[in-house]
């Protein structure tokens, strides 16, 4: 069987390696490319570069992010069409057939081998670079907050999705309450949606890994993708996003330490 990724080191793209900020971007859709072996998978170059292949704009946010907060920022090169990288590759839809009503001919009746090697090639390379990543910023002493990037589409099934920014989490997340705040605080409680457009949900891969494992708080952002398909569009939300994830971790440690002051004891009389 043909390799899929050449190099399996080359399948996570790093920028910023071993930078000392307190986040760590991840973009699991950042990448649109397709391995040789895989041809177009029956695609057109339209449905190629449509948000069923990635989420458009990502990429380009995430490096103007990083950048700004002197952070690593960890993206996957391939497509989601190859292997969803928030998904457990166990699951049949890591690999999807149908995306969005468009059929992907390359992923009809794969083989057992052929989807472990997706699995092998793809996936498992991308996050064992997250898990490095981390597993030296622990031995460094570094405190971490990881920050999953996506981006969604402005209508999907019919219905318009107005939200500029999505916050997702599964309820046990005190740094997104705190960003989803400072967002609502400065565009308004309908233009930032609280598990809006999606939850997160036992379909979430990445930051039950990740975050779950290791005890770290997390955010996982869903940006609109009309906002940020051009560079202009992902230097306006970067200022923004880079503006306010520090002051929400500000905000937390404030709230920490209110918590831990003594507090009065009653007068003596």
């Amino acid at each position: 069987m043909t390799p899929l990724a050449p190099d399996p080191r080359t399948v996570a793209i790093v920028l910023n390696p071993g930078a000392a900020s307190p986040f760590l971007l991840l973009g699991d859709h950042a990448g649109r490319e397709i391995p040789p072996a895989l041809g177009d998978l029956g695609l057109s170059a339209a449905e190629r570069g449509r948000h069923i292949a990635w989420d458009i704009g990502v990429a380009g946010l995430g490096e103007r992010l990083a950048q700004a907060l002197g952070a690593t920022f960890i993206r996957q090169r391939y497509s989601r069409l190859i292997i969803d990288c928030n998904r457990d590759p166990a699951r049949a839809d890591a690999i999807p057939e149908v995306s969005d009503g468009t059929h992907v001919p390359s992923n009809q009746g794969l083989t057992a081998a052929q989807r472990q090697a997706r699995v092998d090639q793809i996936a498992r390379p991308y996050h064992a670079a997250i898990a490095a990543e981390l597993d030296a910023r622990a031995a460094r002493g570094l405190l971490t907050t990881l920050i999953s990037l996506h981006s969604f589409t402005p209508r999907m099934g019919g219905f318009d999705r107005p939200w500029r920014f999505g916050v997702l989490h599964a309820d046990n997340s005190p740094y997104s309450r705190a960003v989803l705040a400072r967002l609502r605080g400065e565009l308004g409680e309908d233009l930032v949606g609280d598990n809006q457009p999606y939850r997160m949900d036992e379909v979430d891969f990445t930051i039950p890994r990740h975050a779950g494992g290791r005890g770290l708080d997390y955010l996982e952002l869903e940006v609109r993708q009309d906002l940020i398909a051009e560079a202009a569009g992902q230097e306006a939300i970067a200022a923004i996003v880079a503006r306010l994830l520090p002051l929400a971790l500000g905000d937390l440690r404030a709230q920490d330490i209110s918590r831990r002051a003594p507090r009065p004891g009653p007068e003596e009389t």
